[in-house]
């Protein structure tokens, strides 16, 4: 590896990556769909992240010399992975890069729902001082559901027991879940030092009845599309929130309206939706207990960029010396 690597990146990052660039890269920069397209032939390694997932595809088939993708994203279902696995390319994403602020929109939306508070907020638009709260449920001793495990999922769940939110998680491969939760975030409450309980893939729909929150967090794959339709709705508790951080295709969205619509759930929290945007004209805009965040959770920071950048640089050393790059994704399995 004597010769200069191309590197075809997003000039995006340009400002904070081409200070830390080693020599032996020999960086091509793009600014939009065109420019990546032609820059994309001969390079090795690329990170052509754009936001219309036509054009970042266009851009990667046409990479053909490409041996590592880099990626800043965390759901890679836009990205043509059987391509990559024939052409053997290395890919690696953006999980966990986000998973803090996530986790954090999930503490927010549940606050909300328990408090009323958008209620609260229409109150002070119509200058009204209400002399009841709207909501009045303690997070306190209420029992939540994780579907999936990964980075967001065990943020979510280290916050939650700061609140002594019962937790129970779901993850694909079934083992012991780290009882890091309480000590992590400060906590000496004897209730919030709980053992975190643990489902495995086949055991968790039998189980929906016992949960105030059930929190999806799991990658969009053909295997999680749907997981939760009109049967989930229906076995779940008449007062539960269904929150979705994930993507929009693990929900049925026409059953997940039909429910809202019957009051057969207490309320949905969905950061995501099939499709995105969110048609006008569509009804989970105007049901009051649906409540839609526009995919805003993963841009509530400004530390992402530079979070990426970090990632890259230190998977670059890794990719010079022929290690493992971290944050891999499984090509055959979608995450």
């Amino acid at each position: 590896m004597s010769e200069k690597i191309v590197a075809a990146l997003p000039a995006l990052v340009r400002p904070l990556l081409e200070p830390q660039l080693p020599a032996w890269v020999q960086a091509r920069w793009f600014q939009n769909a065109a420019q990546a397209l032609s820059i994309a032939p001969g390079a090795e390694i690329g990170w052509l992240d754009m936001r219309d997932q036509k054009d970042m595809a266009a851009a990667i088939s046409a990479a053909t010399e490409l041996k590592w993708l880099s990626s800043i994203y965390a759901g890679v279902d836009g990205m043509p992975l059987q391509l990559l696995r024939d052409r053997g390319v290395r890919l690696t994403n953006g999980a966990g890069i986000n998973a803090l602020t996530i986790a954090e929109y999930v503490v927010m939306g549940m606050l909300t729902i328990a408090k009323g508070y958008r209620q609260v907020v229409r109150a002070q638009d119509r200058h009204e001082w209400l002399s009841e709260s709207p909501g009045k449920v303690e997070l306190a001793g209420s029992r939540a559901l994780i579907l999936g495990y990964g980075a967001i999922g065990q943020l979510i769940e280290q916050r939650l027991r700061a609140f002594d939110v019962q937790v129970t998680v779901v993850r694909r491969t079934p083992s012991a879940v780290p009882a890091a939760g309480a000590a992590s975030a400060g906590i000496s409450n004897a209730n919030s030092a709980r053992v975190t309980e643990l489902l495995g893939p086949e055991q968790w729909r039998a189980r929906l009845a016992d949960f105030d929150w059930i929190i999806l967090a799991v990658p969009a794959t053909a295997q999680t599309r749907h997981m939760i339709g009109a049967k989930e709705l229906a076995a779940m508790n008449p007062s539960a929130t269904l929150m979705n951080v994930a993507r929009g295709s693990v929900i049925d969205q026409a059953a997940l309206v039909q429910a809202l619509v019957n009051k057969q759930i207490g309320a949905a929290f969905l950061d995501v939706t099939d499709p995105e945007p969110l048609p006008p004209d569509h009804p989970l805009w105007t049901l009051e207990n649906a409540h839609i965040t526009m995919h805003l959770s993963g841009n509530a920071q400004t530390k992402m960029i530079a979070r990426s950048t970090q990632r890259f640089v230190e998977n670059l050393a890794r990719y010079r010396a022929g290690e493992a790059l971290q944050y891999q994704v499984d090509l055959a399995l979608g995450y």
